[in-house]
């Protein structure tokens, strides 16, 4: 068995570390936020802007689904990358068995009621009105193929545990290109419409699976499995849970995020406010690309190294992470305060758009510069399998303070209130994680 990439985890120097697994989970990020930024862009211009608020009001259904497999994956990948870490190989096996099983099981029985309370799920989500035809079409497609999502969202943070980034960022890259080119021919070419943005998104998500199997399937993985790792085992699975409740959580949260803002919004300033936060919506998964991958790159090196008691190489991830995702998000920061019209443009000629986007968009952003200690020192508690901190740290941020926020804050001041409660919550839950990261080092880390 090959396991020359997972040793190295432990034994090259953090710095160049770090890039070596960062830099390809932030290509990845980029190209599949790309992916999602120009299929904006294409629906935008080719079938209207009511078709960007559709497709926002789907997203947080088909992503909570999905985001079971991202929860698996990244629960079962710190198991995993401590157990590679602890030269623990049997358990690392079974785990990734026990995270095949249960993704199929969870996501695939979720897709059905999904299916089943469609016409109650998307005016919950604020496909009102025009949106609501155009939400329908989008979100019966997609939601079918939201299994083959799970479990691909799964595999590729099994492989980034296992050292493999540039499998990993190859695995982002594929779905995002096929999207993009059946999008064209699909909607530019034969004029489907909203089913055909559909279509081409679900297809992507088959492509990206296809390849992640090839993966496991051949001699570049190092966790070969057999049929008896997939039986389920209750030790395992409760630890999978623990930790993939963090991310589960945080995506629930999402979720709702999305239910709420598309509602407040509507009530504020109708289709044209849901398109506004759509927009920026997408700008933050586009432009945080290198933040993200930082926090991806992140996770296996503090997962090995805790798990092999390397302590001091625990700590110096921990400060170069946060260094370099530091100096990511003030970048971030400067081009969104800078070019935050010329952004807006690039989605949409509406005049009425255009003009209350890009203020909208300077306020969401606000903190993103000091916003990146949060992502790390919560991440840290998730690599580590210190669930409970991991879970109250990342609900800090839009769970405990922004939901409470843009219930109170819009009352008071409108549709502003919306905005600046992005900047609030980002500084007020910084300094939180900021605290319990600190202690932590403190008194476990030396």
């Amino acid at each position: 068995m090959n396991v020359k990439n997972s040793k190295e985890l432990g034994e090259k120097p953090i710095g160049k570390l770090l890039i070596q697994q960062a830099v390809p989970a932030s290509i990845g990020i980029l190209v599949m936020s790309l992916n999602i930024l120009v299929d904006t862009i294409f629906v935008g211009n080719w079938i209207g802007p009511i078709a960007i608020a559709a497709i926002n009001v789907v997203l947080p259904v088909s992503f909570f689904i999905a985001a079971l497999g991202m929860a698996i994956g990244i629960g079962g990948s710190s198991i995993i990358s401590r157990a590679l870490g602890a030269d623990e190989r049997t358990k690392a096996l079974k785990t990734f068995g026990n995270q095949i099983t249960l993704t199929i099981l969870l996501s695939t029985v979720l897709v059905i009621p999904g299916l089943l309370f469609v016409d109650s799920l998307i005016p919950a989500f604020g496909g009102k009105g025009e949106i609501f035809d155009p939400a329908r079409i989008y979100y019966i497609i997609v939601l079918c193929g939201v299994p083959f999502l799970a479990l691909a969202m799964m595999g590729n943070n099994v492989i980034r545990a296992e050292g493999k980034p540039r499998f990993a960022m190859i695995a982002m890259i594929i779905p995002s290109v096929g999207n993009l080119i059946l999008d064209y021919i699909l909607i530019n070419q034969l004029n489907m419409g909203m089913e055909g943005a559909a279509l081409a998104t679900t297809a992507s998500y088959v492509l990206c699976l296809g390849y992640i199997i090839w993966f496991f399937l051949s001699k570049n993985s190092e966790l070969k499995i057999s049929v008896s790792h997939f039986s389920l085992n209750l030790p395992i699975l409760k630890e999978i849970s623990s930790l993939g409740a963090v991310t589960l959580s945080r995506q629930a949260v999402v979720s709702v995020t999305y239910l709420l803002m598309n509602n407040i919004l509507f009530d504020l300033g109708g289709e044209d406010s849901v398109t506004v936060y759509a927009i920026i919506a997408r700008m933050l998964m586009f432009a945080l690309f290198p933040v993200l991958g930082v926090t991806q790159g992140f996770l296996p090196i503090a997962g090995f190294n805790y798990g092999a008691a390397k302590y001091s190489r625990v700590r110096k991830s921990i400060n170069t992470a946060i260094l370099y995702a530091s100096i990511m998000g003030l970048l971030i920061f400067l081009g969104i305060m800078f070019f935050a019209p010329e952004i807006v443009k690039v989605f949409t000629n509406e005049e009425s758009i255009i003009a209350q986007t890009p203020d909208a968009m300077r306020w969401v952003f606000g903190a993103i510069p000091i916003v990146t200690i949060q992502l790390i020192g919560a991440a840290y508690f998730q690599a580590i399998g210190k669930a409970v901190p991991a879970f109250l740290l990342t609900l800090s941020r839009q769970g405990f303070i922004f939901i409470p926020l843009i219930l109170i804050l819009p009352y008071y001041y409108g549709e502003i209130g919306v905005w600046i409660s992005f900047p609030i919550a980002d500084l007020l839950s910084t300094i939180i994680t900021a605290y319990f990261l600190n202690r932590e080092i403190v008194r476990t880390l030396k």
